[in-house]
């Protein structure tokens, strides 16, 4: 079952209000918000748009940037190693791939993710957006039907020790908020969502959240299903965006730039001596 956006609003305006009459009723007649097909599918749409525009092609613009030696934090003691590893010679075009292939295919691209939760929030998720600060989004929960106050983050390794106390601090400042507006708010409607992974993946500093302060972290599938109440859309997620995959054919690019690099190796006086 799905509830509709006429409800939606009434649920919203019902919280606002804070008539727990209206709440009620919603809640028990749908057990929780469910967005129908159109509503979904304008979600995936999305995410498809903002992987292809923004990820995709800010993938492809560093790419570029790596026939630059000065692009690389080399070890000398591990480069020759690394390139017999991987092709079983230490050929500059061999140093070029063992340079390459770990920042564009791990490094750049998870950065480039992670540093653009905003974005994604802004453009996939606008339909959420909160106007409270400290808060990215707000929705009604698909298991119990209440208004979630939530931050985003895009993964269980992306946050530091000091985003602990930030996000502490600005949870605080909503029950505050709350207090003040005289909104009943219960603990549990603040959480952290994380957009991927499971929950035996979180980092340390993620269970601090859930362990020192008791804020819920919720993450990957169950997120996705709080957010839409479809338990397979975080599925559907993925396979959106390797449909955006398929188009991301870069060989050409990663080819001639693993060349242009191997050339600035044999010429550099870094490298130069091993090849003369």
């Amino acid at each position: 079952m799905y509830i509709s956006k006429n409800e939606v609003r009434i649920y919203n305006k019902a919280i606002k209000n804070n008539s727990i009459k209206t709440i009620t009723t919603l809640t028990e007649k749908r057990g929780g918000v469910t967005l129908d097909e159109k509503e979904k599918k304008k979600i995936l749409e999305k995410a498809k748009k903002f992987f292809r525009d923004t990820i995709a092609e800010s993938h492809k613009k560093n790419t570029k940037k790596l026939v630059k030696l000065s692009e690389f934090k080399i070890n000398p003691f591990l480069i020759t190693y690394l390139s017999n590893y991987l092709t079983g010679n230490n050929e500059p075009i061999s140093i070029a791939k063992a340079l390459i292939y770990p920042r564009v295919l791990g490094t750049s691209i998870n950065t480039s993710f992670g540093s653009r939760i905003q974005e994604f929030c802004h453009s996939v998720l606008e339909g959420f957006a909160s106007t409270t600060s400290g808060i990215d989004i707000e929705f009604i929960d698909a298991t119990d039907g209440r208004r979630k106050y939530c931050q985003i983050k895009a993964g269980p390794n992306t946050i530091n020790k000091d985003d602990v106390e930030t996000i502490a601090e600005h949870f605080k400042s909503v029950k505050n908020l709350a207090r003040t507006n005289g909104l009943k708010l219960q603990f549990d409607d603040l959480i952290v969502g994380v957009l991927y992974g499971n929950k035996n993946q979180l980092s340390a500093h993620y269970k601090r959240i859930e362990n020192d302060y008791q804020y819920n972290v919720i993450i990957g599938q169950e997120f996705w299903y709080r957010i839409t109440g479809d338990e397979s859309f975080y599925g559907d997620l993925i396979n959106a965006f390797g449909q955006v995959a398929e188009e991301a054919d870069s060989t050409k690019l990663l080819n001639d730039t693993i060349k242009s690099l191997a050339e600035n190796i044999k010429n550099s006086d870094e490298f130069g001596h091993l090849f003369k």
